[in-house]
């Protein structure tokens, strides 16, 4: 099996590379080729015996589409994406990274189609931010997309595109509506939901955090050991079943801010909690405040996708994934 990875050098792009590696393929194929793109160059993974090409492209440059399915691929993972407060804050890179892009790949693997017999199976990764207030108290699978964010926009349009192709016959789809990933390790990045994951990653590591909402806050999180779980299960899966309703949200963990400070204590203690420090951010509480907060995701569950059921597991996968099994500082 020829696997590509577009975003390969981000965050759930390098877990689930190393995680395709050590199970050695998907769905009971073997995986012996890598394709890997990213804005930067992803590195190769260590232990893999097949062949790996990998190269930095912008997909939504002239011809990079084209070059990154030109040998193929039998399953795509497209999770190259600007995230959320950049492309608020960057109109046209937004829409050129993830709509231009996006409908780049699909077009690519069409004009591959039309001159062979040519039709990967494709995972996309789009984000609850395609949902916007007002909000019940859970979202079901019967509510409708209407995002109040560019960033949402922009992936509500791939997922349609992505069900249209589908239908179409020119790729066989599926796309899973990530919650926020927390606790996201490195550092911050410029999405807005950043806070979320920096008001413990940073206390854990012994240094100091800025808490730009309200304890109220609440919102929807996984882990990203579950999220690469997502990305696999979902390649795993016969997608026939799910007919023309190729997107699917994610299970996640519906928490206040409180209760993640409340999760730290109970792991960390007392020392942690002090190191966060409060400064209101009007900006960053308003993109906050039009994003949805819990989801009743049956779909998901009923095909077998799982999450953390407690922040306090969501810590401790950090604890366990990026620090050793030991709380710095």
């Amino acid at each position: 099996m020829h696997v590509l990875i577009t975003g390969a050098a981000g965050m759930i792009g390098r877990k689930l590379l190393a995680r395709l590696v050590a199970d050695g393929g998907v769905a009971g194929r073997t995986i012996d080729a890598l394709s890997l793109v990213d804005v930067v160059a992803p590195e190769p993974p260590p232990g893999f015996g097949g062949r790996v090409t990998a190269w930095a492209a912008d997909l939504s440059a002239p011809g990079e589409a084209a070059r990154a399915v030109q040998a193929r691929p039998d399953l795509i993972f497209h999770l190259a994406a600007v995230v959320s407060g950049e492309a608020e804050a960057d109109f046209d890179k937004g829409y050129r990274v993830n709509l231009d892009g996006t409908r780049l790949l699909f077009e690519a693997i069409r004009a591959l189609g039309l001159t062979e017999r040519y039709g990967p199976k494709i995972v996309f990764t789009s984000s609850i931010a395609v949902f916007g207030a007002p909000f019940p108290e859970a979202i079901g699978d019967e509510f409708f997309t209407t995002p109040l964010t560019s960033y949402g926009t922009q992936k509500a349009i791939g997922e349609l595109l992505l069900a249209d192709y589908s239908r179409r016959g020119i790729f066989d789809g599926i796309g899973i509506r990530l919650p926020t990933i927390c606790i996201r390790p490195g550092k911050p990045n410029k999405a807005a939901s950043g806070f979320f994951s920096g008001i413990l990653r940073e206390p854990l590591a012994g240094q100091e955090a800025v808490l730009p909402v309200g304890e109220d806050v609440m919102h929807w999180h996984a882990s990203p050991r579950a999220a690469v779980g997502f990305l696999v299960h979902a390649a795993s899966l016969d997608l026939a079943p799910l007919g023309a309703r190729r997107n699917l949200t994610m299970p996640g963990l519906a928490a206040t801010v409180g209760e993640q400070i409340a999760a730290l204590r109970k792991v960390a203690g007392d020392g942690a909690v002090r190191l966060i420090r409060r400064e209101p951010d009007p900006t960053i509480a308003a993109i906050v405040a039009g994003w949805p907060r819990r989801f009743d995701p049956r779909r998901a569950l009923g095909l077998g996708f799982r999450a953390e059921t407690s922040f306090e597991d969501i810590i401790r996968v950090h604890i366990e994934d990026e620090l050793g099994g030991r709380i710095g500082g």
